[in-house]
């Protein structure tokens, strides 16, 4: 009896934390501009610059459009240079000793959706892991699982607006949100790896949403 007790307890304990997880992700995805909005975002344009290190700055566009094309360009200069990329066949980076782009074999395609949005029917599980101070607000903390993939999620208690995401290899954080054609989205993401390789800081001036982008945009 006793077995069977604990063994309901945690039934509903994994229920009660599954139904809170989704409760604060749906208020987030409402907050900043509901489903249906989300869904219908096809392509987005982002401008801005890209911080490297302590004063590396270069002028930056970020070209994204369903279901995982992408395309990254600095502007070195006033010469603009692809620096990565998928067509939706390959990925490709820049090798800086050859200056050349190249297809990466092991490049793993992101979707254009976070993986939260319909997280069930992708296969992800939810749980609550209690709650965490991102600078001075403090956050619910909802991990994502599936398979050995785990991405923690931080969002604000007041708004539901998401300050920071925590993957394996990368933590992102994110601030500065404005409303752009009804969606609200971060103008600032600072990056960091455990090895602090790589880092940087985003900071967009221009979002635009839903262009319809040349043929041979996401071609190398």
């Amino acid at each position: 009896m006793r077995k069977l007790l604990l063994i309901a307890t945690l039934l509903v304990t994994t229920l009660f934390s599954a139904q809170n997880a989704k409760q604060i992700i749906d208020k987030n995805i409402e907050i900043t501009g509901g489903l249906i909005n989300w869904k219908l975002l096809n392509s987005i344009l982002l401008q801005g610059k890209v911080i490297l290190g302590v004063s590396e700055e270069y002028p930056l566009k970020i070209y994204q459009q369903r279901p995982n094309l992408t395309k990254t360009v600095i502007t070195v200069g006033k010469k603009e240079n692809v620096v990565e990329g998928y067509d939706g066949k390959n990925g490709y980076s820049m090798n800086y000793v050859v200056n050349k782009l190249q297809i990466q074999k092991d490049y793993v395609a992101e979707s254009f959706d976070t993986d939260f949005i319909d997280f069930e029917n992708k296969g992800f599980s939810a749980q609550v892991l209690g709650k965490e101070k991102v600078g001075e607000r403090e956050c619910f903390k909802v991990e994502l699982i599936k398979n050995v993939n785990r991405t923690v999620y931080f969002f604000d208690v007041q708004n539901f607006f998401l300050l920071k995401e925590v993957k394996k290899d990368e933590t992102l954080i994110y601030s500065e949100f404005k409303k752009v054609n009804g969606l609200i989205m971060p103008f600032r993401i600072e990056a960091s790896t455990p090895k602090k390789e790589g880092d940087y800081v985003m900071i967009l001036n221009r979002i635009d949403t839903n262009k319809a982008f040349p043929a041979n945009t996401f071609k190398f």
